[in-house]
């Protein structure tokens, strides 16, 4: 069966990304990784999203990343690993997602029917999934599938979580947007992270984000105020039809019921955490 125009995305979007993302934004994973001895949130959190890969260092984190300056990875690896091992990363990462979850969602929803449901239509899709050219997709594809619901849901959105931003890089190269480019194109959006958490998060500084700003007006993606022109609005488009055909593939394999249930389940899901707290309230947005 086909799929309704955009389906796919806007569960991603509403359903997928914002569950798998809940954990980046959790004292508990800080706690455990601080257990190790890794206390900076910084080293945490790229230590989480790249120990699947193993014991890489920043030139493999750059490429599979994308939109980090670079000498702000090498800060932190491969360091980090002299600290903790990746193995040690991925059991705490499983450790904290279970307590964060619990945490913003509560026992009575972890524990229900419903997630049980989620989590079994997440498996689903994944199972549409290719690891070919995918490197940060396949490497989390390798890791044992979780036997609770909560974390199997958790497990099965970040696969596709990756899969999706595997395909989103390729789509950057395609339409021509550097790593800051990238950025800032997203942050005129209204839907990207504000220039503060880019720099602390990102690592850029601000005459990197005017450096790109600058580029996109010669270019004719922003104006002069830095709002996307007509050009801009069109590029992040063709750059997001370009995600959503390269990441086709899961949810085809669910199916439009299938995958209307799943937006349904875990947007409701994403409702409650942001309601709970689970992401700061100045992360997104212009400015």
């Amino acid at each position: 069966m086909t799929l309704p125009p955009l389906a796919a995305r806007h569960a991603w979007h509403g359903a997928i990304n914002p569950l798998h993302s809940t954990v980046y934004f959790s004292p508990d994973y800080l706690k455990e990784l601080a257990a190790f001895g890794v206390d900076n949130p910084t080293a945490a959190n790229l230590a989480g999203r790249a120990a699947a890969m193993g014991p890489v260092g920043p030139g493999v984190v750059a490429a599979t990343f994308y939109n980090y300056r670079y000498d702000h990875l090498a800060r932190y690896l491969p360091a980090v690993w002299d600290s903790v091992s990746p193995e040690e990363v991925i059991a705490a990462r499983y450790r904290a997602a279970d307590s964060t979850l619990r945490r913003l969602l509560g026992d009575d929803t972890v524990e229900s029917p419903e997630l049980a449901e989620a989590a079994e239509l997440a498996i689903r899709a994944t199972e549409g999934c290719s690891r070919h050219a995918r490197t940060l997709y396949a490497a989390h594809a390798d890791l044992p599938v979780p036997e609770q619901p909560h974390l199997r849901l958790w497990h099965a959105a970040t696969l596709l979580r990756e899969h999706r931003g595997d395909g989103h890089l390729a789509a950057l190269l395609i339409v021509g947007l550097d790593p800051v480019e990238a950025l800032v194109s997203h942050g005129a959006t209204g839907k990207g992270m504000t220039s503060k958490w880019l720099k602390a998060t990102r690592g850029w500084e601000q005459a990197d984000l005017d450096a790109a700003t600058e580029r996109l007006r010669e270019r004719g993606v922003l104006d002069a105020a830095g709002e996307l022109t007509e050009e801009g609005k069109a590029l992040r488009e063709r750059l997001e039809t370009e995600t959503d055909r390269l990441d086709a593939a899961p949810y085809e394999h669910l199916g439009a019921a299938g995958l209307a249930r799943l937006a349904e389940l875990g947007g409701g899901f994403v409702l409650k955490a942001v309601a709970a707290g689970a992401f700061p309230a100045d992360l997104r947005g212009k400015g």
